[in-house]
């Protein structure tokens, strides 16, 4: 009778470690995705055009937007923009310095610090960036035109519009100093009327 473990077919049992994915060092978002025409001497050339934000989660954000014969080229060259126009996003406890306001096109963007807690009172574009940013409780509003493009660039200005709270000119180090007044400046102070007059009349006596 034949032995039975030979003509057992498993696979060689291998010893190589298991390979683990990588983990992105940026969080890729795509934000919107349109289709436009170019209209030729042969009829009209459809391509695809792709919105994305690009950030760390911590004070890294970038936004590009790109075109391509088909959606992930477009999608490849936007992260690829994005990658290179990145802004620096001054934030405090996990949330906004102070609040601030931009305009691109007919869109208007505002947003404004919230408590801890509050999370992200956003809808669409701006809860993606501000998200993608590192911002955990924001409020925001829009104030002019839905169009994404418009509205993800006035958000991106406005992020890089706030300034951090240790350079507010309010802060310690930046107020104008005190000045105190000395004798000698008291001194040279013209004296009133009145004091002058009886000055003159005791004089006269």
């Amino acid at each position: 009778m034949a032995d039975t473990s030979s003509i057992s077919r498993g696979r060689r049992p291998t010893n190589r470690p298991a390979v683990q994915p990588e983990e992105k060092q940026y969080d890729e978002r795509t934000l919107h995705i349109d289709r436009v025409a170019r209209v030729v001497k042969g009829g009209r050339r459809f391509r695809f055009r792709a919105l994305v934000v690009v950030g760390d989660r911590k004070h890294k954000v970038g936004i590009g937007s790109a075109k391509g014969p088909d959606v992930t080229a477009a999608v490849t060259k936007a992260t690829e923009v994005a990658k290179k126009h990145f802004i620096h996003v001054a934030l405090y406890k996990e949330t906004l310095p102070h609040e601030a306001e931009a305009k691109v096109g007919g869109a208007h963007i505002l947003v404004k610090p919230a408590s801890a807690g509050t999370g992200l009172v956003a809808g669409g574009v701006v809860r993606s960036i501000l998200e993608v940013a590192g911002v955990k409780n924001a409020l925001s509003k829009s104030l002019g035109s839905s169009n994404k493009t418009n509205t993800a660039y006035a958000t991106l200005a406005a992020l890089d519009s706030l300034v951090p709270a240790s350079e507010w000119v309010t802060s310690a180090k930046n107020a104008r100093p005190k000045v105190n007044k000395t004798a000698t400046q008291v001194s040279k102070q013209p004296a009133d009327k009145k004091s002058t007059a009886k000055t003159t009349k005791k004089a006269e006596k």
